[in-house]
């Protein structure tokens, strides 16, 4: 993302939280045209190479305006290429686990890589967590057992969703990807202007993308819509995944994200009433409980009071 500057007037709160809000709830709906267009036999390969491939060229265009140079900064460039390599594989491990269990439920599971990050800063020699951070970590442990429905899921025989553990995993898998994303970008690419970091990262994973679906890897990771449905799906994920993400970057600057933050994780609340609307995804009253849950521990984990 790009860095904030001081030069760069802030918008009102009120502003900054709708526009925040908006984007979360256009990050839902692009995971909510995931599943449908993976429904109607969409690869998840294909869905990821459209979503990158389309965001970088509007990245690229934006950066070729704004005339600046996508040098990096000596002993980075590895870093770089880990930091893409890991942005891919939690879209991928996100995309999967979309496609096989409700999205809301994915969603959750995947936006739990606040806590993650504070457990990964600490293990490799950052600041222990608080006695706050701990309860709140607790708190979402305690809600996504609710959320998921463990104790009934460890009772059934699996027929119900067969999918369903490789899909939480999947959805966890995300969120430790993304995890050490964040630990490479604010401990080793911190000197890595946030528009070049931007571009790059897009860049190595439609790359990776096309390398994956090239090679083999996902027999029908690059299989295409069968209907107009599927084509209506692909073309929704790739316009409101690419306009959140633009409007994210050239807007960020503005936002104060350190005090705003929080409002990111309206994401899995829109998602939980896009899937209830769009595609019957239901979830019980504990699920509901668990959800909520989960959401109020992780935006007390991230809010930080402003300064």
């Amino acid at each position: 993302m790009a860095v904030p500057s001081s030069a760069v007037p802030l918008f009102p709160r009120k502003l900054a939280i709708a526009l925040l809000a908006l984007l979360a709830c256009s990050f839902a709906g692009n995971h909510i045209a995931a599943r449908i267009a993976f429904d109607d036999g969409t690869g998840v390969l294909l869905a990821i190479l459209c979503r990158s491939g389309i965001t970088l060229l509007v990245l690229a265009c934006l950066l070729l305006w704004q005339r600046q140079a996508l040098g990096l900064p000596a002993g980075t460039r590895h870093w770089q290429l880990l930091l893409g390599l890991l942005i891919a594989t939690q879209s991928l491990c996100l995309y999967s686990a979309v496609a096989r269990i409700p999205v809301a439920l994915a969603l959750l599971v995947g936006n739990t890589f606040p806590m993650l990050l504070a457990l990964l800063t600490w293990a490799l020699g950052g600041a222990r967590p608080t006695g706050r951070t701990v309860l709140f970590m607790g708190l979402i442990l305690c809600g996504l057992v609710l959320a998921l429905d463990v104790p009934a899921r460890l009772a059934d025989s699996g027929t119900a969703n067969p999918h369903w553990a490789l899909g939480v995993g999947l959805a966890f898998g995300a969120a430790c990807a993304f995890a050490c994303a964040l630990w490479i970008t604010d401990h080793k690419l911190a000197s890595v202007r946030g528009p070049v970091r931007s571009l790059l990262t897009l860049l190595i994973v439609f790359s990776s993308m096309l390398v994956a679906g090239a090679s083999g890897v996902m027999p029908s990771g690059l299989s295409l819509p069968g209907s107009s449905a599927g084509w209506v799906a692909l073309a929704s994920l790739v316009v409101l995944y690419g306009l959140a993400f633009t409007l994210l970057f050239v807007c960020v600057p503005r936002l104060n994200m350190a005090q705003n933050a929080p409002v990111m994780n309206v994401e899995p609340i829109a998602t939980l009433l896009l899937g209830w609307a769009l595609l019957d995804q239901q979830l019980g009253n504990l699920q509901l409980l668990g959800g909520a849950v989960v959401v109020c521990g992780i935006v007390l984990l991230t809010y930080r009071r402003a300064s």
